[in-house]
């Protein structure tokens, strides 16, 4: 996934000391690194006093940071990362400067906007974090430093409806913009004696329909803002670690090994999709007919059939990436484990 935390999205711990055995499926310690945070995580859990959370310093390099998610606030476009460092662009990307006011320097692993002011990043210590000035300054909604249950994607439907997914199967619903969450029970999987699925992305289609990409080839759905949640077979055994609606009938989920699963039929069948390379993908983008899956390697490779076909290319310098957005302007934006670019629309 992401070098520190992309890492903690593999089939992470397992309860007790089993728990904090992660399997390391990557060749880039992208993962690697996550599972080291949650053993510390578990660790800190036992200990009799939690931590304080410390607000995010200003970096010299913080352009430089790993950055794990990607969005946009109106014109602007916002990415959130390592040590609580969230990034702010007012000119497409081809500058960033560091936000003044993050109340957290934990690792931020996702961040959503619905309009130009209101947004949402979610990450460590099942931290929640709430902007209204584009990203510039921040606020926390909600913090668990009695135990590291990270939060991996975040998705509002509107300013008031969100949704917010992490380790072990944990699902937080709010209807009033975050002012309250409520920890929604999923049911086990089929087969299964409980729910403790890694929720590791999340992706609506212009229907209102939620959905989030998950351990062991399942994608689950939800047409009720979260509430309730159903298990959709994919046909794969594996981890999906993103995904994107191209539309109410057009699905793509991506994860390890270069793994990409495509439905045309709003998730009720599903065909793996041979992208020519075996990078894991950790990210899509979408820009008209085009779609870009970037990842691990410098994996970028684009389809212009709806996701039913991919072109695969690699950065020269193998450079692992984490999300990605369309730039707008024919190049798309990146953000990897070292800061953000722009790439030529292939």
């Amino acid at each position: 996934m992401r070098t520190r935390a992309l890492r903690m999205r593999t089939r992470g711990a397992q309860r007790g000391a089993a728990r904090v055995a992660v399997r390391v499926t990557v060749r880039v310690a992208v993962r690697m690194a996550m599972a080291c945070l949650l053993l510390g995580s578990l660790v800190h859990a036992a200990e009799p006093s939690a931590p304080v959370p410390v607000a995010a310093a200003a970096a010299v390099n913080a352009d430089k940071a790993m950055i794990l998610g990607l969005a946009r606030a109106g014109k602007a476009i916002v990415g959130v990362g390592d040590h609580g460092i969230v990034l702010r662009s007012e000119d497409d990307g081809a500058s960033f400067r560091q936000a003044g006011s993050v109340p957290v320097s934990s690792l931020l692993t996702a961040v959503g906007f619905v309009d130009d002011r209101h947004g949402w990043a979610v990450g460590h210590w099942g931290a929640i974090l709430a902007t209204e000035d584009g990203g510039k300054s921040w606020r926390v909604q909600r913090l668990d430093t009695a135990e590291d249950r990270p939060l991996f994607a975040v998705h509002f439907l509107d300013a008031q409806r969100g949704v917010a997914v992490g380790l072990w199967s944990l699902v937080l619903t709010t209807a009033d913009g975050g002012k309250s969450w409520q920890q929604r029970e999923l049911a086990p999987p089929p087969g299964a004696k409980r729910a403790d699925l890694n929720l590791q992305a999340l992706f609506a289609d212009d229907k209102g329909t939620l959905y989030a990409a998950a351990e062991r080839g399942y994608v689950l759905r939800s047409e009720d803002a979260g509430a309730s949640w159903s298990y959709l077979a994919t046909g794969y055994n594996g981890s999906f670690w993103s995904g994107i609606a191209l539309s109410p009938e057009v699905l793509l989920v991506g994860g390890q090994r270069g793994n990409v699963y495509r439905s045309s039929d709003g998730g009720q069948s599903w065909k793996r999709v041979d992208i020519g390379s075996q990078s894991s993908v950790t990210g899509f983008a979408r820009k008209g007919q085009a779609v870009l899956a970037v990842g691990l390697d410098g994996l970028q490779a684009v389809s212009h059939d709806g996701g039913a076909s991919f072109t695969p290319a690699l950065r020269t310098d193998r450079l692992s990436l984490t999300a990605a957005l369309d730039a707008g302007d024919g190049t798309w934006i990146t953000a990897s484990r070292a800061g953000v670019f722009r790439e030529p629309l292939k």
